[in-house]
């Protein structure tokens, strides 16, 4: 009895096992919360309040690489109506370094179905601010963005510049250290004196 059940048992696994099961959504997301062009959800996603307006910044693919084109999506509204942005946008991107001021323009946007697309590519890893420019109402706006292409290093300039300052620093010390414990094994071996 006892292996008839067993062979049930396995029997009903098997079955259960084999029959195909249809994946509903993707990294446990619905599809339908995901852009029409992207498979993954933004890596960044930003909402904030900015004057009278609430907007919402996104940045496609998920984790996005040197070389390999990706895009950002903004989405403005009035917050009194919900009224949407229809001015157009500029769009600038810089480096997220205390010591970069550069700046370049992607590209000015007009909104297609009320959301403003740029497209970008970098040439290497990094952090960046990725600025969005618009004036409304005679009122200029300003919305900065942090994005991050590759893996860049994850210690910046100045904390490489401190890593090196502190192995200098123990470098230092450990040199001190044996030179004066050689000076003190040579002044006790002096005065030391020496049996006949």
């Amino acid at each position: 009895m006892s292996c008839l059940s067993n062979i049930i048992m396995v029997s009903i696994i098997f079955v259960v096992i084999s029959v195909p099961c249809h994946a509903h959504h993707v990294l446990g997301k619905p599809a339908y919360s995901h852009s029409e062009n992207s498979a993954t959800p933004p890596s960044v996603q930003i909402e904030t309040q900015i004057g009278k307006y609430f907007v919402t910044l996104m940045a496609y693919p998920a984790f996005p690489k040197p070389h390999e084109q990706g895009r950002v999506h903004l989405y403005a509204s009035r917050i009194e109506d919900s009224a949407p942005l229809m001015v157009p946008i500029t769009f600038k991107v810089r480096d997220d370094s205390w010591f970069s001021a550069d700046q370049e323009i992607l590209g000015a946007q007009t909104p297609v179905e009320n959301i403003y697309k740029q497209g970008f590519v970098f040439s290497k890893e990094g952090d960046y601010i990725i600025t969005a420019d618009f004036h409304s109402d005679g009122e200029p706006y300003t919305i900065d963005f942090p994005l991050t292409v590759g893996r860049p290093f994850p210690v910046g300039t100045i904390g490489s510049v401190a890593i090196f300052i502190f192995i200098v620093l123990i470098s230092v010390t450990i040199i001190q250290r044996r030179r004066l414990q050689r000076l003190q094994s040579n002044r006790y071996q002096r005065d030391t004196p020496v049996p006949p």
